[in-house]
Parts: C-alpha cells; structure tokens; sequence
C-alpha cells in the first residue's frame, strides 16, 4: 500500500498521496482496538486511510474520531466523505470552522478564489457535508478519550484563526497541523530535519504564531506530528528555527511594503533567497531545481499570504 510508517505509541503516518508522495500525512492513532485520524486529505485519500487501518487490524467501526486541526482543504477536504465511510466517527473541528463542514459551499468557493474552479475541483472533488449532530466543536482544553487514552485541544492561531493543535498525552506529543510549520522528508541530512513556516493566503498572524509555538513548548513535547510531513523531533531546535524565519518573513513582507502592483512577486522572489539560505544552513542534498519542485506551492502561498498580511494591517 502507499505510504504507512509506524512510530511507536499507536501512532502511524499515511501518505495521502496529495500532489505527490510525503507531502500531506493522515495520522493514526490506534489505542485499545479504537482509532482516531488527524486530517483527512482530499476525497481521494480515503483509500489509503481505508489501506492503513486493514492492515493494522482495525476496521471502519473502529474509527472514533476525526480530528481536523483545520479546514484548509488540503488537511480536511477529506472529511465529508471520511464520516460517511467511518460510521462511529465523529468530526472535531475548531468552532469557526464546524459551519463550513456541516456546509462547505462558500469553503470551496473560498478555495476556488485561490486556485481557480478548474484547479480546485481536480484537487478536491466534491465536498461531502458532515452532519451536524456528528460533529465536535474543538474547543481549548476540550478532552477527547481514545479507550482510555486522553487527547487535549490547544488552540493555535497564526496559519489561522479556526487551527488547533492536539496534544497525545501518552507518547507527550503534538499533532500540528501547519502550526509547527513544514518540514519535508527529502531535505534531511543524515536525519536531521530543517522546518519551514507556513503563512497561509489569508490569516497570517504573525504574533499569534509565535504564541502557539511557544504555547506547545511548554509542554516539552517528545515529537510533533507534522501534516507536512509526518514525526519530527529536536523540537526546541526547530522551535527556534521557526521563530527566526517567522520573524524572516515578517521582515521581507515589510520590506516591499510600499511596492504596488509588484509587492507579490517581489516578496516571492525574497522568500526563495530565503530558502536557499536554509538549503546552504542545513547542507540539503536537493538540487535546487529540486528544491524549487518542492516548495513551488508553498512558497507562491507565503507569498501570497504575506502580501494579504500586509494590506490587512
């Protein structure tokens, strides 16, 4: 099957196989015979979700929950179609973004706004409603029991304001999202990862990020769970190392401020000297025609989401 790594702890990694592989996780969390799913993918990742839990022994039935840690539909377009196939599961999602799973119309419009309806109907598919009265608001510090085994909500602005975070407090570990910014498998050296913020297109908030991250360390996390991609440890390393190129990015945005028409392209230009500037830090093996492969997507929404940053101070 595509894609199943095992960590330990009950928890698994499954390639959704969005754009490619090892670039969007679905975690698995199996405790007691009963499982909870953190992000779901697109539509199209349920066959591989399906894949995963057969081969660990588990069935449909299992499946208690689904755990969002928000809407941007690379980490949820999934979940209409995940609740439907899962009969036990219920949806927990932050309460800015329960609406729009119980009604995703004016999601997917906001989603076709960014990508075109083209691009964003070949990404996603048809969004499937989630029942309302299947779904959990994730409110902060809101406890969910997985057989015993004991999942907290942390609110976590700054990619966005409906994100959470999910702290496991068996294995002592965070399931992230895009709070804890990216960190893709390909530009490990002798494994040891690099990390990458995530600024999103439309809600940066830069302090809010700094003060989610912070908020998670203080927890002295053992590992986080990163939707792109998958375990990372040496937290306080990476914790740094977001912080400085948040504050990276805050300073190129400002910098072109006062650009005009060519403030996005100007920003997006930065934002790759940036990247070449961790390649060289973190001595990646990637060519950089590679490199550019990779983060193509990414750096065209910081760049974007900092140019939205910008004209909504």
């Amino acid at each position: 099957m595509q894609g199943l790594s095992a960590f330990g702890n009950g928890i698994y990694a499954v390639d959704s196989g969005y754009t490619g592989t090892d670039v969007a996780a679905i975690h698995l969390i199996e405790e007691g015979g009963r499982a909870a799913l953190v992000d779901t993918g697109n539509n199209d990742a349920l066959v591989h979700v399906e894949q995963a839990l057969a081969e660990t022994g588990l069935s449909p039935e299992a499946v208690d929950y689904v755990l969002l840690t928000h809407i941007h539909l690379d980490h949820a377009g999934g979940a209409g179609a995940f609740i439907r196939a899962f009969p036990n599961a219920r949806l927990v999602v932050h309460p800015r973004g329960a609406r729009h799973m119980a009604e995703p119309s004016k999601l997917f419009a906001g989603v076709s706004a960014v990508y075109g309806p083209e691009r964003a109907k070949e990404l996603y598919g048809e969004l499937i409603p989630v029942p309302a009265d299947r779904i959990i608001e994730a409110t902060d510090g809101l406890e969910l029991s997985l057989a015993g085994r004991t999942i907290r909500v942390f609110d976590t602005p700054g990619h966005a304001r409906h994100h959470v975070c999910y702290l496991d407090t068996k294995s002592r570990s965070f399931f992230t999202g895009d709070t804890f910014g990216l960190s893709y498998r390909q530009f490990d050296v002798d494994g040891r990862p690099s990390i990458f913020p995530t600024t999103t297109p439309v809600q940066f908030e830069p302090d809010a990020m700094h003060d989610s991250i912070r908020r998670m360390e203080a927890e002295q996390p053992v590992a986080m769970y990163l939707t792109h991609y998958a375990q990372v440890t040496d937290v306080p390393r990476l914790a740094a190392d977001l912080h400085r190129l948040i504050d990276a990015h805050v300073a190129i945005a400002e910098r072109h401020a006062g650009a005009g028409e060519a403030r996005k392209q100007l920003i997006e230009d930065d934002i790759w000297a940036l990247v070449a500037e961790e390649a060289k830090r973190g001595g990646w093996k990637t060519s950089e025609a590679e490199t550019r492969r990779i983060l193509a997507l990414d750096v065209e929404l910081n760049a974007q989401g900092l140019d939205v940053w910008l004209g909504s101070r």
